[in-house]
């Protein structure tokens, strides 16, 4: 495994991991933080890189800055707005256009604690954006995927999730937060969504032995500016010292570049990656009950066919 120190320009990547010339990553989120450092670190690789946010100018600023820093040029932004679920199908429909293989999805964009607002399409931000969106891209992504792994080199989707999903409790009965709303309590629920998400994906792959793994990433405590919507007392906390317990970006998205391309991990999914190393996520996550009732339940919300009853049936 990689040293787990900080992840230097050129240096640990380059060092580190094999070159991935033939292969083609979508990252979300990738204008900023974590996200932005996970997409120039896959450019730096030789990856083809398409960002897909939805702040169109920041995305072709960072394009243009990766493409500078790696003199890789196979570096794109596709317009995606994770918390509509008709951007998200347009998306994909302009992504299956290209006619392109996807080796790698790294489901990174989120929100943190914002007060309470709704989604285009009437859900809570949080669980709308950072779990339902990113569901509903995942699925859809999945035919292609499939398509471009093969046995021995599994397409892989990665998906960010935070240790806040340790005090995280999950209310199938209220899932947007109706009856009572908190940022905190809002944020840690999308987080455990994306643990028993990836983790119910991970087991429908393998029983349709598909060439595609499913893993959770945790990229620890990252300073980003998702920390813009936490009450100030927690920032100024943040400012004064940050620099003693906090990542940096480049630190925090190492786990994913690493999760996305290193030979350990081939053919290996239902993990949950802090550091590189396999830990043991929140004991709930296991419960195969919960992880089958919210998929189920996210598919009606994004009105595809839950696959499960097939799947299993045998």
């Amino acid at each position: 495994a990689a040293p787990s120190s900080g992840l230097g320009v050129g240096t640990r990547s380059s060092a580190v991991l094999a070159p991935q010339p033939d292969r083609v990553a979508v990252v979300t989120g990738g204008t900023d933080g974590i996200g932005y450092a996970t997409a120039r670190h896959l450019a730096r690789l030789g990856m083809r890189v398409i960002i897909a946010g939805n702040n169109t100018g920041k995305a072709q600023e960072a394009v243009r800055q990766i493409q500078e820093e790696t003199l890789n040029d196979k570096v794109e932004f596709l317009y995606c707005d994770l918390a509509s679920l008709k951007s998200i199908r347009q998306f994909v429909q302009t992504f299956k256009k290209k006619k392109i293989p996807l080796h790698v999805l790294v489901n990174n964009a989120g929100v943190m604690m914002v007060p309470q607002r709704r989604t285009r399409d009437g859900f809570e931000e949080h669980f709308g954006l950072n779990y339902l969106g990113h569901f509903l891209l995942t699925n859809l992504l999945l035919d292609t995927m499939k398509e471009s792994g093969s046995p021995g080199r599994c397409a892989r989707v990665l998906t960010v999730s935070s240790a806040t999903h340790y005090i995280a409790e999950l209310d199938m009965e209220d899932l947007q937060g109706s009856r009572s709303y908190s940022p905190h309590g809002a944020y840690a629920q999308s987080k455990l969504a994306l643990v028993l998400f990836t983790y119910h994906l991970q087991r429908l792959l393998a029983a349709q032995g598909s060439p595609v793994t499913a893993n959770v990433v945790d990229p620890g405590v990252v300073n980003t500016d998702l920390y813009r919507h936490v009450f100030w007392g927690t920032r100024l906390i943040k400012k004064l010292f940050s620099w003693w317990f906090f990542k940096t970006p480049d630190e925090g998205a190492w786990t994913s570049v690493y999760a996305a391309v290193t030979p350990d991990l081939e053919g290996m999914g239902g993990r949950y990656l802090y550091n590189e190393k396999e830990t043991k996520s929140l004991a709930v996550t296991y419960d195969l009950d919960l992880q089958r009732e919210l998929w189920a339940r996210s598919c009606q919300m994004t009105d595809i066919t839950d696959v499960t009853p097939d799947t299993f049936s045998g």
